[in-house]
């Protein structure tokens, strides 16, 4: 996710849930712009970069449905940042709070309802009843009243809110944590007792002035909530996961490792990847509240920023994407090249704490972007083809590739669709944040142009639009059946 770091602000909880606010706003009518099929734009697979607002892509990867931001987050400030699905929901996280879409018609999604509560970037997750909320620039309070106030004021305030969402048009904000140097991401983490769902809390950018924020910042937060009384979601442990600091970097070159950006778990597998700003790392998970480091790697030739990671669906595999410009520069050009801001893919080798990462190739979009297009690798899943190892995933403005990495060593694009740039004669950031496959359809997050749904018709992929889910979070991978 954008790396924009804001003056960073904490402040001290009010623990009351009487005292915390949000601002629920009642869905409009439904403006969701359906692209028939006869009326779609011809795909093209030419290396032309498309004008301004133009659609490009393969022939087998098409939009069906657009649905633009609505008021009160229709401003070029309230980005679109990352989504969690449930059932008929998709839940899509926004700068200033967050929105519930029903997506029973893909072709035809409609609001439910939004809530306004400022407090980048919002990354979001669902479980049951309860939504999850990651505040990481600081506020003047824990409400969804606050306003920005200085991360060096000591009553300054970041963190996890929690939300009830038994009524999807009406959700209810019922707690929060707060935690050291915010949650720029979170990591939706089942209990072994079921009754129990950790949030594992990225974070990073410590500085000396900044009290709830202290160098060295080397570790996660961990938030334990109990299902039945999320009201006692807690803080139960901070483990350091580098104790000797981590990458120093190179200053205006490569991030120094000061806390991690993102974290995917594979519950099943007591297994979870990190990516962490200069280390990529693979943690044991067996004890939730006490995970493990078993391997750590860094890229000081080609990544600059490690963002994100993702396991194939064998765990046997993970693929980290680098940053590169903090989402908000032109990398998808010739000067930048194929091996900087792309993917990473590495097998893993070995079993128990001998288990290690292994190199095997970059992936990168294989067209370059205007100058005037943030572009970059960013969120992703898995598109559940048993026996295959196939991925979607956003680029901001380079758009969504669909890619295979059966092959470690080299990997291919099987399709992708794309926007031309927001303007032509300026860099304006925007594009897909998020594209995400859930139940036979991908989802896409753009920053400044809403909700995307695009339909992939591939032989390669027809069986993933068989295999049904109740629940995606996808740093929360679950899993599905192969063969």
């Amino acid at each position: 996710m954008i790396s924009i770091r804001t003056s960073r602000i904490r402040i001290v909880s009010l623990a009351a849930a009487g005292l915390l606010v949000a601002g629920v706003v009642t869905a409009p009518p439904s403006s969701a712009q359906e692209t028939p099929r006869a009326a779609t734009a011809p795909a093209t697979v030419d290396s032309a970069v498309p004008g301004v607002d133009e659609i490009s892509s393969s022939p087998n990867l098409r939009q069906v449905a657009n649905l633009p931001k609505q008021a009160p987050f229709d401003t070029s400030a309230a980005f679109g940042t990352d989504i969690a699905f449930q059932g008929r929901y998709a839940f899509v996280g926004n700068y200033d709070g967050f929105v519930i879409y029903d997506v029973s018609r893909p072709n035809a999604p409609t609001i439910v309802s939004q809530v306004l509560c400022p407090g980048s970037q919002n990354d979001v997750s669902v479980h049951g009843d309860l939504l999850f909320l990651s505040t990481d620039s600081s506020r003047s309070d824990d409400s969804c009243n606050s306003v920005a106030q200085p991360a060096s004021e000591k009553g300054s305030w970041e963190g996890i809110k929690v939300f009830d969402i038994s009524d999807k048009r009406s959700p209810r904000y019922v707690k929060s944590v707060e935690t050291a140097c915010g949650s720029h991401t979170h990591t939706l983490v089942p209990g072994k007792d079921q009754r129990t769902v950790y949030l594992y809390v990225s974070s990073y950018s410590p500085r000396a002035e900044f009290p709830d924020c202290q160098p060295p910042h080397d570790s996660i937060s961990i938030v334990k909530v109990p299902l039945r009384s999320p009201t006692d979601a807690a803080v139960v442990a901070t483990p350091n996961l580098f104790p000797d600091g981590g990458y120093p970097g190179i200053p205006g070159e490569k991030s120094a490792t000061t806390g991690c950006h993102d974290i995917t778990a594979y519950p099943a597998k007591d297994l979870a990847a990190g990516a962490c700003m200069g280390d990529g790392i693979l943690l044991d998970i067996a004890d939730r509240e006490a995970p493990r480091v078993i391997e750590r790697v860094r890229d000081t030739e080609n990544f600059a920023f490690w963002h994100s990671a993702t396991f194939n669906n064998s765990g046997t595999k993970v693929v980290f994407t680098d940053e590169l410009g903090g989402g908000g520069a032109a990398t998808c050009n010739e000067a930048t090249g194929p091996n900087r801001g792309a993917d990473a893919i590495y097998d893993i080798t070995g079993r128990g704490d001998d288990r290690r990462l292994a190199f095997r190739s970059y992936y990168k979009i294989p067209r370059a972007n205007a100058d005037t297009e943030n572009c970059v690798a960013h969120n992703g899943s898995l598109v559940p083809v048993p026996g295959r190892d196939i991925m979607v995933q956003a680029w901001y403005q380079g758009g969504i590739s669909v890619w295979d990495f059966t092959d470690s060593r080299h990997p291919t694009e099987i399709a992708f669709w794309e926007r031309g740039p927001l303007a032509a004669d300026r860099l304006r950031t925007g594009g897909s944040w998020s594209a995400y496959w859930y139940n036979g359809h991908i989802y896409s997050s753009d920053i400044q142009k809403g909700l995307d749904v695009l339909e992939l018709r591939d032989p390669r992929t027809w069986v993933a639009r068989l295999i049904q889910v109740p629940e995606l979070n996808v740093q929360t991978q679950t899993g599905y059946l192969s063969w």
